[in-house]
Order: structure tokens, then sequence, then C-alpha cells
């Protein structure tokens, strides 16, 4: 499961020797303006600035303590000019992703600057020579070029250090695999260049074990989890208490399996349950509330998007596993849903989130009580991970608005109508072109440029349609 913790970012400002004789103090002058960088960042990462990097040495240094700390990433910043080779034995060493913060002290040159203020500000020619190394080393960098003052460089900083935690926590994943739905092609892929490539562990696990983990569910567990779903959802009076503890225990029971075996993710095809013979419903509310609480999920063995909205909780907050289920060209939208599975954290806050008896024929066993939301009207992004061929994959990203629409009676599941920016007819061509899949990530807001960057940083395709 995944824990809110704030990026851990190095910061590496460089600078050189021969400015301490012509300018004295510069160092100082130079530090304190790190600082105060840092200090207008303080709210987004946990910075680590250990003082200026003035030659090789001290470059190789620091960069091997931000390794040796196994922080997410590095930030390069020129606090004057540098000569770049400085950096190349570092670079080769380092394992951390890196970014060049294309900045200066002052953000106006007025009419009283003399050789010191040239000296200060002149960290753009440190920038130019330090980002050709860094091109011609074959590393991945991201760039901005902005006044630090700016909330534009905040958020781009922001979106960097959430992109390299992901990064970190993709690398270190696991995801759990129950079953497969048969002939489902776009959930399949060579799992190895899957790890290699985007990083998560895929293990096959046995829906039995589960059921081992429920039969050592104790009550005060059970009652525990009834006591949430109280006072987070309204309770259909149809569903019976036995129902509900059973679904409780069930939760219990995928809960202590992702919690000892390290998982921060999984998918459950639902045929595994009828197969098993043992169990008496499927796992529609076990699956919701695990993702409210941080774990990745997607159903019917589809691991590549379980591990997407794994990394859309890391990456974003708040991830929620959806698809699309019908187009609506009167309202230019896709009803967005899926058999009983979502993220209520993403539910719109006027209405209330039901806990529903609901008859399913899917699964053929008893009724799952099921979840029912609509989400936040709003601004929200769709995401699908595609994968191609080997180690070639693409990222399938889609801007819009989650529409204020009236509840469905009929509909007992998570629902809710995605507008993209483009419409509905050019983001459905340039989805289905792209090999867009049926399983996505939805997160709310327009964050489209996280995605971005932890393509770049992944060095995968990254297509808006």
């Amino acid at each position: 499961m995944y824990k809110d913790e704030r990026p851990r970012i190095g910061f590496l400002g460089i600078m050189q020797e021969l400015y301490d004789d012509m300018l004295p103090g510069i160092t100082e002058r130079q530090e304190m303006y790190a600082q105060q960088v840092i200090n207008r960042l303080g709210d987004i990462a946990n910075f680590y600035f250990p003082g200026a990097a003035k030659n090789r040495n001290d470059i190789e240094r620091i960069v091997k303590e931000f390794n040796d700390k196994d922080l997410d990433g590095i930030m390069i910043v020129m606090l004057t000019y540098g000569p770049a080779t400085n950096l190349v034995n570092a670079l080769r060493s380092n394992r951390l992703p890196i970014m060049l913060a294309n900045i200066q002290p002052e953000s106006t040159v007025t009419d009283d600057w003399d050789m010191g203020d040239l000296t200060y500000n002149q960290g753009v020619h440190g920038a130019q020579d330090t980002s050709n190394t860094i091109m011609r080393m074959g590393i991945t960098c991201p760039i901005i070029t902005e006044d630090w003052h700016s909330e534009e460089y905040k958020e781009f900083v922001n979106d960097w250090a959430k992109a390299v935690k992901t990064i970190k926590a993709l690398r270190n994943m696991k995801i759990a695999q129950f079953g497969r739905m048969h002939g489902m092609y776009d959930i399949m892929g060579d799992d190895a260049a899957f790890t290699r490539k985007i990083g998560p562990q895929i293990n096959q696990e046995y829906i039995g074990q589960v059921y081992r983990y429920m039969e050592e569910a104790t009550d005060e567990e059970i009652d525990k989890v009834i006591e949430e779903n109280k006072k987070n959802f309204y309770i259909d009076p149809k569903l019976s208490d036995e129902s509900h503890r059973y679904a409780a225990r069930l939760q219990m029971g995928f809960k202590k399996l992702l919690e000892d075996k390290g998982y921060a993710g999984f998918s459950a095809h639902f045929d595994v349950f009828k197969g098993d013979g043992r169990f008496k419903q499927i796992h529609m509310m076990a699956a919701s509330n695990l993702m409210a609480e941080g774990y990745g999920y997607a159903a019917e063995g589809d691991v590549v998007t379980a591990s997407l909205v794994a990394a859309g909780h890391v990456l974003i907050g708040n991830a929620h596993f959806t698809e699309m289920y019908a187009m609506d060209f009167k309202r230019n939208s896709i009803l967005m849903s899926h058999m009983g599975e979502g993220n209520w954290k993403i539910a719109r806050k006027d209405r209330p989130i039901k806990l529903v008896d609901r008859e399913l024929g899917i699964g053929k066993l008893e009724n799952p009580p099921t979840v029912v939301f609509m989400a936040q009207p709003g601004i929200a992004t769709l995401a699908s991970l595609v994968s191609i061929e080997g180690e070639k994959y693409r990222l399938v990203v889609s801007r819009g608005e989650i529409l204020d629409t009236e509840e469905v009676k009929n509909i007992e599941m998570p629902y809710f109508h995605f507008k993209p920016e483009n419409g509905v007819r050019a983001c459905l061509n340039g989805w289905l072109k792209n090999g867009g899949t049926h399983h996505q990530c939805l997160t709310l807001g327009d964050t489209t440029m996280r995605w971005k960057l932890l393509c770049e940083l992944l060095d995968i395709e990254y297509v808006e349609v």
C-alpha cells in the first residue's frame, strides 16, 4: 500500500573555485541563494544540500552521498558557471533520476549591475555546458528555464519530484495476479520485459491463499471493516448482515495477503472464485475499499493497469480504475464504469456513497455487496499503458471533464460521464489508432504533466489524444 511521504531530493549546486579570489564571499552568498530556492520549495519535498560543489571531487562526493542515501532524485542548479567535465564521472556512476533547473538569483538585469552581479547570475552558460554533456552521455534529464520565484517553477519541480518518487516506487513494486480472463488481448504482454522497462514484479498467486487468510480474520477485524463502511457509505437496508460480514472477511483476506507479501496492488479475475469452489462472493467491495486505502487494482488479471493505478497513487493520489462503457454523442462524452470496482475517494461530495446488495450474474456466486458512486465533477485525466512489443510501451492520455449529471437509478456500480477536451469522436479515434486499452486509470485534475514527465524518465512514448 502506498504511504503518502514527501519526495527526497538532492540539491546539487555547482560553481567553481576561481571566483573565490575574484569575489570573496561568493560561495557563502550563492549557498544562501540555494537555501532560498530550497525554502521556496520546502513544502513539496525534503531537500538535501551539503553545500556548493566547486570542483570534480566535490561533485563526485555529493552525488555519491545522494545515491548512498537512496534519494528519489537530484536537482542540478548552476550557482555560477562550472565546467561540465567535472560532472561526467559523477553522472557515469549515478543511478538516480536527474533534472536541470536553469535559474538564477535575480529575475531581471538592472542598469546598476556590476561584474559581481554578472558573476552571481551567470548560471545560464553553465547550464548550457552541463546540458550538452548530459545530452552527449545519453542521459534523460527534464529541464526547466524559469524565474525561481514563480508558481510555474514550483509546480514543475513538484511534478518532477512526484515523478521520480513514482519511478522508485515502480522499481520496488510487486503486483499479485489471481488468474486472467481468457482471450482478452490488450491486457497481455511480456512480464519480464515489463519488469525490465517499467519496474513492477508480477507474481502469480493462488486465490486459495486469500481463503486461508479469510479464515484467520477475527470478528474484531470484521467489525472494524463494517464500522468503517457505516462511516463512509449509506448502507442499503436490503444488504443482509451475513452478506456484509462475508464481504468484509473477503476484504481482510486480500488485505492480509497484500500486507504479508508486500504487494502494492493486485488483479483478480472473477472466474477464479467460482473455480476454487469455496467462495460465496466475488471481490467488489474489497477492490473498492483497498483502492481507497492506496492499493493498485485492475480487473480480470490486468496487471499492467493495476501497476498503473498503483503508480497513480504515488504520482498524483487517489487513482481510480475504470473503463469506457458507452459513447454519448449528445453529451459528447463517454460513460465510464466497470463491473463494480472503483476508488470511492474520487466520489462527488454532494451525494452519498452507497453500499448496495447487488444482483450480478458475472462470477455466478451470491450477490456481491458493491460500492456505488458518481465521480466529482471537474477536470480529470484518463491514462492507459499500452504493451506494444518487448520493451516498447506507450502511455495514451486524454484530458477532459467529468460532467455534472443526474443519477441513473439502474446503474449499480461506480459511473460518470467523461467529456474529452477534444470531443468524443477525436479522442476515441486517437485512442483506437494508438492502441489505447479498454482498462484505464483516472485521476482528478489536469495531471498530464506528471504523466508526461514519468514517461520521459521511463523512456516510453507519451501520446495525448
